[in-house]
C-alpha cells in the first residue's frame, strides 16, 4: 500500500465545529466556511492529480463528508456524485458526549475534560457505541492496509489522526493532540505524510 499515493481530506467546517461541539457520528452539515474549504481542497487536488481516472474516490457516508467530496469533485471538473462511500470511515463515536461542548459536559460531569486529557488516545467516553481513538485506529486498520489504488479519501479528524498512528509517524499522545486542518490536503506517499 505504501507505494500508492493517498490524499486524505477532512470535511469542511460545520456549525458544530465552530461551536466546539463533539460531533462524532451525528450527521451535520457544512456551513459556508466549510463549503469554501472544500472548494479550496478541490482546487488543490485538481493541481495535484493529472489523471483522476486512476484514483478511487471514497468518503465517509455522513453528510458533511459527502458534501465535501462533491465540492471537491466539482472543482476538479468531475461528476460530483461519482464516488463511493464506506461506513468504516465514519468518525470516532463519542458515546453520550456527542452533541455537547466540554463546557456543557463539565457542568454535569466535573473533571471529565481533565480525565480525558490524561490519556486522550485510549480514553473511552461513557455511553453505548463509544470508541477510543485506539479503537478507531483498529477499526480502520484493515481498510488502510488493504488500499490497492491511488485514492482520494474524504473523512474525519479522528480517521486522519489514526492514519498518523498507523504509519507510526507519531506517538499516541502526539496523534491525540494533533490539530487536523479542514482547509488542507494530507498526502501519503512512500510512507511519508505531508500537508499540502
Amino acid at each position: 500500500m505504501l507505494d500508492r499515493i493517498v490524499y486524505f481530506v477532512r470535511h469542511g467546517e460545520t456549525d458544530w465545529n465552530a461551536e466546539g461541539r463533539l460531533q462524532g457520528q451525528v450527521d451535520t452539515d457544512l456551513n459556508a466556511k466549510g463549503r469554501s474549504q472544500a472548494d479550496r481542497n478541490g482546487r488543490k487536488l485538481a493541481e495535484l492529480i493529472s489523471d483522476p481516472s486512476k484514483f478511487d474516490f471514497v468518503a465517509s457516508p455522513l453528510r458533511r463528508t459527502r458534501d465535501t467530496m462533491e465540492h471537491i469533485r466539482t472543482q476538479m471538473n468531475l461528476p460530483p456524485k461519482d464516488y463511493r462511500t464506506d461506513p468504516v470511515l465514519v468518525e470516532v463515536h463519542f458515546g453520550d458526549w456527542q452533541g455537547h461542548t466540554f463546557e456543557e459536559l463539565e457542568a454535569t460531569e466535573p473533571g471529565c475534560f481533565v480525565r480525558r486529557e490524561v490519556d486522550k488516545w485510549n480514553f473511552l467516553p461513557p455511553g453505548a457505541g463509544a470508541e477510543s481513538y485506539d479503537d478507531l485506529a483498529e477499526r480502520i486498520r484493515p481498510w488502510f492496509e488493504g488500499l490497492q489504488r491511488e485514492t482520494v479519501c474524504v473523512t474525519h479528524g479522528g480517521i486522519v489522526r489514526s492514519v498518523f498512528r498507523l504509519t507510526e509517524t507519531m506517538t499516541q499522545g502526539e496523534c491525540a493532540a494533533l490539530i487536523i486542518p479542514q482547509d488542507r490536503v494530507l498526502r501519503l506517499q512512500d510512507g511519508r505524510l505531508d500537508w499540502l
